[in-house]
């Protein structure tokens, strides 16, 4: 029975390029095998040179042809040129067969093995770009679920506060028709910062490349991250912890902002943190790292491995009708990603901690 890789090596024809590619290969080889004699008696050396050709020839090009001309011209040229009597062509010589063989078994040994490469490297690229657009798809379907679950609440909460207001104009009291403009406002702007969040998610999943990644100070980037979550939520505690020395990381500000500010967000709401929210910058010799500390009730166990999912949870509202944090940390996870670090989150003694990485400049230019 013949192997499966040899059958797809025979399957490969011979093309323009390849031939080019063995004939080059050749010549180069012959002009060597030329100057080696000069300098060097015995055919041994020139055989092994040639076979280094097969090896070379196997790896450049696609199916056996090729490496089975190149043996012929290979036993040819070490027996016309290198082999006494020279620039004439003798069958006879002791142990020509065998080398005529084993340069012969050498291609297609080396021939088979390199397809066989070759295949599995198509192999492993179509199922990495399978789980990409498999872990996309997922992404989709669970921002869907999220959207259907996590805009409905601010959207119904609008639509009672807008009726309420117009149907009781004349019997409310101006506290209470600014406590409903407040409702209306708060979600109206979480409306605004999820359509961001998701047209940030699509630009990323459309074209990776669409990263505007920068040299950024992480200082700039976390007191902007401060400043704007302040005007969202004035009464927020928060203690900021970032290394005294300049630290610079490739990013694209924006996006990480919008983490940051997704992070913190989810601990003021959902933590009930009994302390102000920790936001911590640390570095290590590859990344630099964020941290957002809570000082509350911490993450269900069940909830850890999948909170990054974007599956909805029913159970994630709290009293006063705010909204869940699965979508928001779906997106933060797509946008991290994205950069090439990691995210992640895990209770501690007293409530739980989100972290996510950075890699630094001399690792990122690599991705």
């Amino acid at each position: 029975m013949i192997p499966e890789s040899v059958k797809s090596a025979l399957k490969n024809k011979p093309d323009f390029k390849g031939w080019i590619i063995t004939i080059f290969i050749l010549i180069v080889t012959t002009i060597a095998a030329y100057w080696l004699s000069l300098i060097a008696s015995g055919t041994a050396n020139i055989a092994l040179l040639y076979i280094l050709a097969l090896i070379g020839i196997a790896h450049a090009t696609a199916g056996y042809y090729y490496g089975i001309f190149a043996s012929l011209v290979g036993v040819i040229c070490v027996n016309y040129w290198f082999t006494f009597p020279y620039g004439a062509l003798n069958f006879t010589l002791t142990g020509y067969p065998i080398t005529f063989v084993l340069m012969l078994t050498t291609s297609l040994i080396v021939s088979t093995f390199t397809a066989h490469l070759k295949q599995q490297s198509v192999i492993i690229s179509e199922r990495e770009k399978a789980l990409a657009e498999a872990e996309k798809e997922k992404l989709r379907a669970n921002l869907l679920r999220a959207v259907s679950h996590d805009l409905r609440t601010p959207l119904t909460t609008i639509i009672s506060a807008s009726s309420s207001y117009l149907e009781n104009d004349d019997s409310l009291s101006m506290q209470e028709k600014n406590e409903l403009v407040g409702q209306i406002s708060d979600d109206a702007h979480w409306l605004l910062n999820m359509v961001e969040n998701l047209l940030s998610v699509t630009r990323i999943q459309t074209s990776p490349t669409a990263l505007n990644k920068t040299p950024e100070l992480v200082e700039e980037v976390v007191n902007e991250t401060v400043v704007n979550l302040k005007k969202r939520l004035p009464g927020a505690e928060l203690s900021i912890s970032i290394p005294d020395d300049p630290l610079f990381v490739p990013m694209d500000a924006t996006l990480i902002e919008q983490v940051l500010i997704n992070l913190l967000e989810n601990a003021v709401y959902h933590s009930a943190s009994t302390r102000p929210i920790e936001c911590r910058v640390t570095e290590d010799a590859q990344n630099v790292w964020f941290r957002v500390i809570d000082y509350g009730t911490g993450i269900r166990e069940d909830r850890l491995c999948i909170i990054f999912d974007g599956t909805a949870n029913s159970e994630s509202h709290t009293a006063d009708g705010r909204k869940g944090m699965g979508i928001g940390l779906s997106i933060c996870k797509a946008i991290i990603s994205a950069h090439g670090g990691q995210i992640n989150a895990r209770n501690h003694a007293h409530g739980a901690e989100f972290y996510f990485s950075l890699p630094k400049e001399d690792t990122c230019d690599e991705l």
